[in-house]
């Protein structure tokens, strides 16, 4: 069955006027790892169960299109991913029953210096019998804080502020602060933080593997199939 954000894909794909054509966008992709067929990755997709925690994703607008976004990543890894397309002027009402629903904790994932000091937090603390629930923004630095500002249903929420030394491994996109992690990347460290440990090593690697065979096809070169990432997901 299709993941949260695949499904996403395919709603702004059937509300779409025109095509939306990304660089490399033309040619054939396999459906479900979004890299050219002779470097498909699908045999080290990780298949995970019981983790604790779950992964909201507010994307922007064309991030479900875009081949090189890492929240697809996040939702082959972790089974209780949400997708939903953010919007100014209106907010779906199955978002605000997932903020709402008791089972979870949110924590709005964002640089504390943006956010008022009584609601940022730098430790994963969940109420009892309540799993924590990471919502991440997808989309650029500048449109994301943008997405932050004008949320107003986030605001009551609590905001985790990273303080990860990490620089970005991500090189599918250039950012002008290599301090910025990609999406992938800031969901693991958050898994980690709330105890998912494997589940976030393994997002890390499912990560890895993604951008070897996405930069290889692109350069029309061989993945590197012995690397840790690849020994860490091989098919048993």
């Amino acid at each position: 069955m299709p993941h949260a954000v695949a499904l996403l894909r395919d709603q702004r794909l059937a509300r779409s006027v025109k095509p939306f054509v990304a660089r490399g966008s033309r040619a054939t992709r396999c459906t479900r790892c979004r890299v050219i067929p002779s470097h498909c990755l699908c045999a080290w997709q990780p298949h995970l169960e019981g983790l604790n925690c779950g992964v909201c994703l507010l994307m922007h607008d064309v991030e479900p299109l875009k081949p090189s976004n890492t929240g697809w990543l996040i939702a082959d890894v972790v089974p209780d991913t949400y997708a939903f397309t953010w919007q100014r002027t209106h907010v779906e009402p199955a978002l605000l029953e997932l903020l709402a629903d008791p089972q979870w904790q949110p924590f709005v994932v964002f640089p504390g210096e943006y956010a008022e000091p009584e609601r940022v937090v730098g430790q994963v603390v969940a109420m009892a019998g309540k799993r924590p629930l990471f919502i991440l923004l997808d989309a650029t630095w500048t449109e994301a804080r943008k997405m932050f500002r004008k949320s107003p249903y986030l605001s009551r929420l609590p905001v985790l502020s990273l303080q990860s030394e990490l620089l970005s491994r991500y090189r599918l996109r250039r950012s002008t602060r290599s301090e910025h992690l990609c999406t992938a990347e800031v969901a693991a460290l958050c898994l980690g933080l709330a105890g998912d440990v494997e589940a976030g090593v393994t997002l890390d690697a499912w990560l890895d593997v993604f951008t070897d065979h996405y930069l290889a096809a692109k350069y029309q070169r061989a993945p590197n199939l012995d690397d840790a990432a690849h020994q860490r997901l091989m098919p048993s």
